[in-house]
């Protein structure tokens, strides 16, 4: 009987935790954000051009322009196509969801931090979206924390100003 008390008690606060999926939706999204910021350095590299990324607060894109006028192909020709992305990956002059679009939209309990927009020249060098075109001196900070926050969980991705690194 007691044993079967405790399992119950055990299962009413320790269940809601261990069936939530946001803990799982943080850290998945954490390292969807990683990978396309990642992708975008290469691309920049690979195409001799900028690449700007766009941290919104409900989403992560890359486009070639500040406006998101010209988007990036997502790597493998569609992004998730999750509720969430189709919902936030709007062309933002259509509002039409584009799933060819290297967008990723932020899931339902998921929270982002230091939201922004910057860019990758064309060495992987990531620039502030007001440092002019094309200049030698960034104004990126030395290191770009992004934080995912879900059901108390807190994960960071870093962009490091000097290289563009991400981890």
């Amino acid at each position: 009987m007691i044993v079967i008390m405790l399992i119950g008690i055990l299962g009413a606060f320790a269940g809601q935790r261990f069936f939530s999926r946001t803990n799982f939706d943080a850290s998945g999204y954490a390292n969807q954000l990683a990978t396309l910021v990642r992708y975008g350095q290469k691309l920049a590299i690979a195409q001799n051009r900028s690449v700007f990324v766009r941290l919104n607060g409900s989403s992560v894109a890359l486009c070639y322009d500040a406006a998101c006028a010209a988007r990036v192909a997502a790597p493998a020709g569609g992004n998730s196509g999750s509720a969430a992305t189709t919902q936030r990956c709007r062309n933002p002059a259509t509002n039409i969801y584009d799933a060819a679009w290297a967008c990723e939209g932020l899931p339902d309990g998921v929270a982002m931090t230091n939201a922004g927009t910057f860019y990758f020249d064309a060495v992987g060098t990531p620039f502030n979206v007001a440092d002019a075109q094309p200049t030698l001196v960034s104004t990126f900070p030395a290191a770009l924390a992004v934080d995912i926050t879900g059901n108390g969980v807190t994960l960071r991705t870093t962009i490091e100003g000097s290289t563009g690194y991400v981890h």
